[in-house]
């Protein structure tokens, strides 16, 4: 990974980071499946603009199935879990939680024989671990059985994000990132359509909502999945994941400083050991590379 690859991860990050709050303030009033329908049809519709612009195709039709099976993986399940959780965590707490997906990102590279376990890899799950259960128990939000579940929810969005960037660097040697971006979003929103109609707010919703899932759909969904999957055509997919590195430090910042979240020094040994397990789990070390970029 260069400098320029590194840098652009580091603004998808601070993006990404920014999510967590934008969640924590759309999800109460549209509810968790409707915010997510809602948000990949955002996103679908700016990237076939974009498409319409520079004048792409569609991908062929045959390969609708697969991609639809990577917005499930990326986008629904993740979605609709992350906003379930913001309904009961800090944003800070589901941008730390989120950065357990390189480990998962690790883990799929293992099983589906691309990577090679190893005795730091071992270590790093432990930490992983570890830094989640410390965390819970020492962050300023009191433990109880909905914080937990909101957690494992968070938890398991983040497995859904590292095994799908397995995924997506497949899909980007086979298409072009902006048409396999587009139609990813238009199918994800369509198969969440009959569950979201269900669930739709009966009430209406305030304008600070709309704002936060217009820029959760426009920016931190279409155009920055878009640039990720460019991206991942240059660069490791255990390594694309490492931008999860960065998100907390975004998403904690975002969260204090827009929602007046709490910042203590208990999150502090929680989120060490979640960051040192990426790096465990990755072998990825930003400041080699992007020395390697400068030079």
């Amino acid at each position: 990974m260069n400098g320029r690859q590194f840098t652009q991860l580091v603004l998808l990050s601070a993006v990404w980071g920014g999510s967590f709050p934008l969640i924590r303030v759309a999800a109460p009033a549209f509810g968790p499946v409707a915010m997510a329908c809602l948000r990949c049809a955002l996103a679908a519709l700016v990237l076939s603009a974009i498409m319409r612009w520079t004048r792409q195709a569609w991908p062929a039709r045959e390969h609708w199935r697969s991609l639809t099976g990577l917005g499930i993986l990326t986008l629904v399940v993740p979605f609709v879990l992350y906003n379930w959780a913001g309904l009961v965590l800090p944003a800070g707490y589901s941008a730390v939680l989120n950065a357990t997906a390189p480990m998962f990102g690790v883990l799929a590279g293992v099983m589906l024989a691309q990577e090679r376990f190893t005795p730091s890899k071992g270590v790093g799950c432990v930490l992983g671990l570890l830094g989640v259960t410390l965390l819970l128990s020492l962050g300023p939000v009191n433990p109880g059985l909905d914080v937990v579940l909101a957690a494992l929810a968070c938890v398991v969005a983040a497995a859904c994000y590292g095994f799908g960037a397995i995924f997506m660097k497949r899909a980007t040697l086979a298409h072009h990132a902006l048409p396999a971006s587009a139609v990813v979003h238009l199918t994800s929103a369509l198969v969440l359509v009959p569950a979201a109609a269900a669930t739709a707010p009966s009430q209406a919703v305030g304008m600070p909502a709309l704002l936060a899932l217009l820029v959760l759909g426009a920016v931190t969904s279409g155009f920055t999945y878009w640039i990720s999957m460019r991206l991942m055509r240059d660069i490791p997919a255990s390594a694309s994941t490492s931008s999860a590195f960065l998100i907390p430090l975004f998403g904690v910042t975002w969260g204090a400083l827009f929602l007046g979240e709490p910042l203590t020094a208990g999150m502090l040994p929680g989120v060490l050991f979640i960051l040192m397990a990426s790096a465990l789990l990755t072998g990825f070390n930003p400041i080699k590379a992007f020395g390697r970029g400068k030079r």
